[in-house]
């Protein structure tokens, strides 16, 4: 698993008779950009807090860095940064403040570089100019660029980022969408969980899906729009009649409009859809194979609704 910046084998946890994360395989290439995803309560948190070392495994093994968690954690945690469940700070400093007493606590960081690496850091998320005000002004806006700030203070191979977006009006979440892709270009691992499946299609090289505990699917991206099974769209001026053809062959979830019918096209061939139209004297306009949407794969996998815009 060397080759992999975050690697999980069987990797489960339990609270009580509750199986929060249920055996779980997570393969995250170096330099990728892995969007973690899943409804509320699917466990994605849960694993994010196992990978770090902040609560215990009940079953199962991972590794961070190519170094096995938790024995080398003081080799892989330094080369780690991290946002997760939320922004935490003193409420009477201020954002440059609190960074500095972060900076402070890191033992493999220079004390003479200190100051340099905070406004860089306040900087590069768009904070320079309220590096003096006290965190208690802030806004949750303000508040989850802080937090991003302090993952960024030492350059990191890994950053795992738990909703990096939240609270960030649309100007701050495409600046955060950038400032990830800046940092895969840098050569940065960055695992996403994210409920914005817009943020994901433009940013992620890979996607894992997180439902009931389990990890349902986890595959590049691309492969898994792929994989899922595509969409018939037909043009025609008698749209119930070339539902009932469309049923017929064996299509699924077709749903119909005035002058537009589609459904799932699973194994059938896109020809013989056309030509079984034709045969029963439908008139086509026109006819496409669309790719399923991130939400459409998601919904396919878990069965539920998404947040799609956030």
């Amino acid at each position: 698993m060397t080759d992999l910046a975050v690697a999980s084998q069987g990797l489960t946890k339990r609270f009580g008779s509750q199986v929060a994360v249920d055996a779980v395989d997570l393969v995250v290439p170096r330099g990728a950009v892995y969007g973690f995803l899943g409804p509320n309560g699917s466990g994605k948190t849960t694993t994010i807090r196992m990978l770090l070392g902040l609560i215990s495994p009940t079953a199962g093994r991972h590794e961070l860095l190519g170094r096995g968690m938790p024995d080398r954690a003081a080799e892989a945690l330094p080369r780690v940064g991290a946002l997760v469940e939320g922004p935490g700070f003193h409420p009477y400093l201020s954002g440059a403040d609190n960074l500095r007493r972060i900076d402070a606590c890191d033992r493999t960081a220079e004390a003479r570089t200190s100051a340099a690496r905070t406004a860089a850091a306040l900087d590069r998320v768009g904070l320079s100019a309220a590096a003096g005000k006290r965190y208690r002004t802030y806004s949750l806006g303000m508040k989850q660029r802080l937090a991003i700030a302090a993952a960024l203070l030492v350059p990191r191979d890994l950053l795992i980022l738990d909703e990096p977006t939240n609270g960030l009006d649309p100007q701050g979440t495409r600046e955060v969408r950038t400032l990830v892709g800046a940092l895969a270009a840098e050569g940065a691992t960055v695992l996403l969980s994210t409920h914005l499946l817009a943020e994901v299609e433009q940013v992620c090289t890979h996607v894992g899906v997180m439902h009931r505990g389990k990890l349902v699917a986890q595959e590049q991206l691309g492969k898994l729009r792929e994989d899922a099974t595509p969409q018939a769209v037909v043009l025609t001026d008698q749209p119930q009649a070339a539902a009932d053809v469309l049923r017929k062959l064996g299509l699924t979830e077709v749903t119909g409009s005035a002058a537009e019918v589609t459904g799932k096209i699973g194994a059938v061939a896109p020809e013989k859809v056309v030509a079984a139209l034709v045969h029963d004297g439908v008139p086509v306009r026109g006819f496409s194979l669309q790719a399923p949407s991130l939400e459409d794969v998601f919904v396919q996998l878990t069965g539920q609704g998404f947040d799609v815009s956030g």
